[in-house]
This record gives structure tokens, sequence and C-alpha cells, in this order.
């Protein structure tokens, strides 16, 4: 049985109707990519099948001051442990060559006459005891050591040799991670979004940075690079392309005096690796801005260096950062609670490229944003006159009130025959 033949035609069916209707083109949303730096400026990277292992252990000071804590501790315990161990055997050793364990079997006046190489020393635990005093110089003075035994005082010096050894290496790494550049970093902080908006008949992206210390960072100097994967005109495929980004700041001179809140400000031009970029175009992309703070710790001298990224949903456009710097009482104060505040502003949607093909659009959309201001202030002016009007029109009408008030109204008496007749009597 054949289907019947639908009496509506085709083309204005809801298909053919759908097919016809003007869509919109829709913005896929941006898949979620790992950062390459982290928010807090750690680098997101896992270095896997590394062969030559062997490479780090020819800096073994490095490889210790990189390790973790709880690998760092247990290293010096296990290092120190091991060495007091160690010479406790060799002094067991001597101990049980020379003959001095024997002493139980001897009567007093042979252990008067008996020469041993360390007193006391009858036992490992009393020859770990003694490896402890003669390393860590505690000296309680049961256990010594005699000038009969030149192996006994061979020993003694190869144990202070390797001790002193031991106490540079634990204690300087100990230090030198106590006194890490990183943890001065921990003090300069940045903004948590970046912004682009104009600045000076351009188009800006700025972000902003700060130092919580007192104490100066000396030679400051910044760096930003776009992090992008990129693909050559030979087809290479470059993962991670970092491109160098130029900022005002390092035009002008070599390092910035961070005293106060700066803002960093890259000039978005032909150069910029953000120049064909739109603010539609910018929620798509997959770009991921590096900020990298660098300089010298004024106190100890040592060079610390802070990072930061932003990718494209930590990127406002069209907004711009508020002052936090004001004057009170001939005192410079920063409100740190509107660090990373911005307000929108005025801002054409395009790119820098379309800006500079055609710079009408930055005139009109400025001389709009200027008659939208003007039109926000006659509105305001208007709602305070109108205030002010309704003021003094009840200010006025209360004041006649009052006026009203204060006259005093004409008593009416009111007389009846008796009364009347009785004042004519009281005439005559």
């Amino acid at each position: 049985m054949l289907a019947r033949k639908s009496i509506i035609p085709e083309e204005f069916g809801l298909p053919g109707l759908a097919s016809r209707i003007a869509r919109k083109p829709v913005f896929r949303d941006r898949v979620n990519k790992a950062r390459f730096i982290a928010k807090n400026g750690s680098c997101n990277l896992a270095h896997k099948n590394i062969r030559e292992q062997g490479r780090f252990l020819q800096d073994v000071f490095t490889t210790l001051v990189d390790l973790k804590w709880r690998f760092t501790l247990v290293i010096f315990t296990t290092t120190f442990v091991s060495s007091w161990l160690l010479f406790a055997m060799s002094w067991w050793l001597v101990a049980f060559a020379h003959g001095d364990l024997d002493s139980r079997n001897l009567t007093r006046g042979d252990l008067q006459n008996k020469i041993y190489c360390v007193t006391d020393v009858k036992s490992f635990t009393s020859a770990f005891l003694f490896s402890i005093e003669v390393q860590v110089t505690i000296g309680f003075g049961g256990r010594m050591i005699t000038e009969h035994c030149p192996t006994a005082i061979t020993v003694l010096i190869m144990q202070n040799i390797i001790g002193l050894i031991i106490n540079a290496v634990m204690l300087g790494c100990i230090f030198m991670k106590t006194a890490q550049s990183n943890r001065r970093a921990e003090t300069l902080i940045f903004s948590r979004h970046a912004v682009i908006a104009v600045r000076n008949n351009c188009l800006c992206f700025m972000i902003r940075i700060g130092d919580l210390r007192k104490s100066m960072i000396i030679g400051a100097t910044v760096r930003l690079q776009v992090v992008r994967k990129t693909t050559t005109p030979e087809g290479e495929v470059i993962p991670i392309h970092q491109i160098d980004v130029p900022t005002e700041t390092a035009v002008a001179s070599n390092s910035l005096f961070l005293l106060a809140p700066l803002i960093i400000c890259h000039v978005i031009d032909k150069n910029s690796p953000l120049y064909d970029l739109s603010a539609m175009e910018l929620q798509c992309s997959d770009l991921e801005v590096i900020v990298i703070l660098e300089g010298v710790v004024e106190t100890t001298g040592i060079t610390t260096q802070a990072r930061t990224s932003y990718v494209s949903e930590e990127i406002q456009w069209g907004h711009r950062f508020l002052p936090i710097v004001t004057e009170e009482e001939g005192v410079y104060s920063v409100d740190y609670s509107k660090f990373g505040n911005t307000v929108k502003v005025t801002t054409p949607p395009c790119s820098a490229k379309e800006l500079d093909e055609k710079p009408s659009i930055l005139i009109q959309t400025l001389q709009k944003s200027e008659l939208s201001h003007q039109n926000s202030l006659r509105k305001r002016n208007s709602m305070r006159r109108n205030n002010s009007m309704r003021k003094s029109a009840r200010s006025g009408a209360a004041g006649l009130r009052r006026n009203n008030s204060g006259l005093a109204a004409p008593k009416v008496q009111f007389f009846t025959p008796t009364d009347a007749s009785q004042n004519l009597n009281a005439v005559t």
C-alpha cells in the first residue's frame, strides 16, 4: 500500500521552513586546556621517560635542595645515623682487634696495667655512643682515646673530616631550602584578571602587579609571553609556541620602581599576537598569557622570580582597573581590598587590526560614550533639580501651614432672647 501524500507541500512544512530561517553563527565552547603556568606560578609540566637518571646525581646539592621537605629531612636523618653506625662499627673492630673487649676475664691488677685504644668501650652500644661523641664533639668524658693505638688515631681523623663534610652539605642544604627565592615571591601579587581597554587611543592589554612588603625589589623587570599552539607553513605543529610581548615600561626604562602597585600595559599593535583577535574570538581562543616578574631582594640580595598566567576566560574585554592609591593626611595609602576590582568602560568589540583599518570605529565609539556620559550627567542634574524643587515646595507648604496656624480665628458669640433682654435692662 502506497503511503498517502501529504496535502501540505514540502517547502511549507516545518523542515522546509526551519531550513529557510537564517541562523546566527554558533561559537562552540573552548575545550578545557591544561595551563602551562598555574596561577600560583608553578609550572604544570611532567617529565616522563627520563633514561639518564644519573645526571641528577652529578649535582647532588641541587637535587637535595629541589626535593620536598619530607624527603630532605629523611635524607638528613639517614645520613647522620648511617655515619654514626659506620664509625661505631669501626671503633668496635678497633677495640676487638686490640683485645679491649676481653677485659671480663682479667683480674684487677691486669685491668689496671692493661693498655686500651679507647677506654670504656666494651660493647657495640658503647662504641656507638663514642662515635656520636666524636662526630658531634659532645665529649662526656667517660670514653676517650689513648695515644697507644695509631689505628684509633687514624679512625678519629677520618671521622672528623667526614663528619665536617656531612655537616657542611646537610646544613647548607637546609639553609638554602629555607632561604629560597620563591618564598619572597609569595608577597608579590598579580591581579586575578587581565583587562583589555582603550588607553591613549590604542587598544591595550593590562594587568596589575604589587608588592606587599615594605622592603623593595631592586631592578624589577616584567616580561610577557603568549603561549599558544601554532602550525608552521611547512605543516610542523608547535604545541607550546612562546611569543615575547613588549610592554610600555620595558620600552621606556630597563626596570620598574615597584614602590606601589603598577599597571603593566601592552599596546596591541601589528607586532602583537593579539592583533587579529576580537572580543568574540578571544573567548574561543586557546592562548595563554604568561607574566614573569624578576628582581633582586633588597634584604638578602637573592634574585627572585614570580610567575602567573591568564587564559582567555580570565581576560575581561572592555574593563579598566579602579584606582587604589589615595593621599590621606600627607601619606599615600594603598587599598589592597580593591586590588583586582575593575569597572566596565566603552570599548569597541572589534580587533586592533580592524581599528587600524577603520579608525572611524574608535571615534564613533568614543563619541557615543561621550554622549551617553553627557546624557547621564544631564539626567543626574535634572533629578537633582527636581529633588531640590520638591524640597523647596515642601518647605514652602510647611511654612504656609505654620503661618496659617499662627493666625487667630475670630470668635462668634450667639445670644439667646433672654440674654438680650437682660443686657438691655442693664443698660437702661
